[in-house]
């Protein structure tokens, strides 16, 4: 059993945890962020890429509205290197109620959230795929922001003031000493090695998980679960982000985000803080939706789907208590346990966005520090993380702009076999990214986070198999632990695909089931186990293949 002592331990690797740390580290608190996964394979890896102008929150939610701009023009200065400015635009069409575009424009003008009335001419000028039944168009200041790199930017940022993370440890318990919570009990998810963390105080920053670990120390905080689910579709059907100029409801957005469009999202009570599903009707409502502003792309090529759960939180008695989904407040709340429960060394923050991710970190870090004694203020927003304090520190950034790939592979400045034809992943850059690793446990859903490796249509198709060898020889896996590896992301691949079999994506199946099933044999080959189950076989139940597409 490995033992360290650190002033502050921070659970939860997602935006708000990884600027947690950074945070601390800036404050010259000794801190160490831990995360049962890899960064950001919660809340912060499973949402649409919005860096919200505060625009979508204008007509129900004011506080987080006026938050949303303001950590929007803040991202923008401090991590550049994560953020596209796209713009946005909010679209209303004779199917959306007239009488909400005053009651939206109030809310944008006590909010602060800049809203510049376009003619529908000026909108189809922007983008021409819109439709041409326009009633009403406004600009405002979207963006988007890729969340793997704005994770990785503030923890390495974190480590370069100190500080540290530790991915795939789950925390198993906290340490608690009478009233003082004084620690937590570590367990590596990969080898089964425990580590003990001693610490002054505790940041609980797991989203979902929130109240779970709360628990860990007999405390009960209520986190309300939100499913909603988004589509990737194959090309960026636009390239400002659009929105449905009406109340919140489901499929009324679209997210440029790197090559592909994110369709998004619905809004589904869940009890369970890892509900991933995605099911047939929220598919055909996201794309419905999503048709009747950009007519045609009902018909396009549907990449793949995903689902994240929002942890919603309203403190016991407010007024809206019993309100469910888009009816809760997005404001996030901190906890001082010591304050609300007698409880010294535990905070928990809850709630909120990531674009408001950094805003949260320094309000939870404040509680914190006045638990710690500590009167070092917030300085996270006053300078911009150096760009080679990105993804493992790696100054190659924004892989996924394709055309600036393909400009270096045809000048020979990114040489090397392609591994990954979609995204034009390299050999060189797959290795590099996985030498920045060190010693640390690697798998190839890492790497895709890092190079997007395996995201393009063919979802794994000719690259998995590649990128494992590589992986492999690398790091000295055994034959076994290979093809575990390599099982373990063709099942990922295809539980994103699973409702979404049609059309080209179930030919893109059969072709890839004819690659791993019947010519690789994957699921009969050592070291896969029954556990995983890498694509279903041609003669499946219709459960099992088959989507609905309109």
């Amino acid at each position: 059993m490995t033992v360290q002592s650190v002033d502050v331990l921070v659970i939860g690797g997602g935006a708000t945890g990884a600027a947690a740390v950074y945070d601390l580290a800036r404050r010259g608190v000794r801190a160490l962020l831990v995360e049962q996964l890899d960064l950001s394979t919660g809340t912060s890896g499973r949402y649409h890429g919005l860096l919200h102008s505060g625009g979508r929150y204008a007509g129900r939610d004011l506080e987080t509205a006026r938050e949303c701009i303001a950590e929007n023009q803040t991202l923008r200065r401090i991590t550049p290197f994560a953020v596209e400015d796209t713009g946005g635009l909010f679209i209303a069409t004779p199917d959306d109620p007239a009488d909400f575009l005053a009651h939206w424009l109030d809310g944008c003008r006590k909010s602060g959230v800049p809203a510049e009335a376009l003619t529908a001419a000026e909108a189809r000028q922007i983008e021409p795929a819109l439709t041409p039944h326009i009633t009403a168009a406004y600009r405002v200041p979207d963006g988007s922001v890729d969340s793997f790199d704005l994770t990785h930017g503030f923890v390495e940022a974190a480590r370069s003031y100190g500080s540290d993370a530790l991915i795939y440890h789950r925390v198993s318990a906290l340490l608690r000493e009478g009233d003082t919570v004084v620690g937590a009990e570590l367990q590596d998810t990969r080898t089964g090695e425990t580590r003990t963390v001693h610490a002054v105080c505790v940041l609980n920053a797991t989203g979902p998980w929130a109240g779970v670990v709360a628990g860990l120390a007999g405390l009960d905080v209520a986190v309300k679960f939100d499913r909603g689910a988004m589509i990737a579709m194959n090309t960026r059907w636009v390239n400002t982000i659009v929105n449905r100029l009406r109340p919140a409801d489901d499929g009324d957005i679209l997210v440029p985000v790197g090559t592909v469009c994110v369709l998004g999202t619905t809004a589904v009570d869940t009890d369970h803080p890892d509900d991933y599903r995605v099911e047939a009707w929220e598919v055909s409502k996201i794309l419905r939706e999503a048709d009747a502003v950009v007519p045609g792309i009902l018909h396009g090529r549907a990449l793949r789907s995903w689902a994240g759960v929002r942890p919603l939180y309203e403190p016991p008695g407010a007024h809206h208590d019993d309100a469910h989904g888009r009816e809760v407040a997005r404001t996030f709340a901190v906890i001082d346990h010591a304050k609300r429960d007698g409880v010294r060394g535990l905070v928990t923050i809850v709630g909120g966005k990531l674009t408001t991710c950094r805003l949260m970190a320094e309000e939870a870090v404040n509680a914190v520090c006045d638990q710690l004694g500590i009167t070092a203020t917030c300085t996270t927003a006053d300078e911009v993380i150096p760009l080679e304090m990105g993804a493992h520190g790696n100054a190659q950034k924004h892989y996924h702009h394709l055309d600036h790939r393909l400009r270096k592979l045809e000048s020979d400045e990114m040489p090397g076999e392609l591994i990954c034809e979609c995204e034009m992943v390299t050999r060189q850059q797959l290795a590099a990214a996985i030498a920045a690793y060190g010693d640390q446990p690697v798998t190839l859903d890492d790497l895709r986070r890092d190079l997007r490796l395996g995201m393009g249509p063919c979802q794994a198709g000719f690259c998995g198999y590649r990128a494992a060898g590589i992986l492999g020889e690398m790091k000295k896996l055994t034959p076994q632990a290979t093809n575990h590896a390599l099982a373990e992301f063709v099942t990922e691949r295809y539980r994103g695909v699973k409702p979404l079999l049609w059309g080209h994506q179930l030919r893109q199946l059969y072709l890839d089931e004819l690659i791993y099933r019947r010519t690789l044999g994957l699921d009969q080959l050592p070291g896969v186990g029954a556990g995983l189950q890498t694509l279903p076989t041609r003669d499946t139940s219709d459960d099992e293949i088959g989507g609905e597409s309109a």
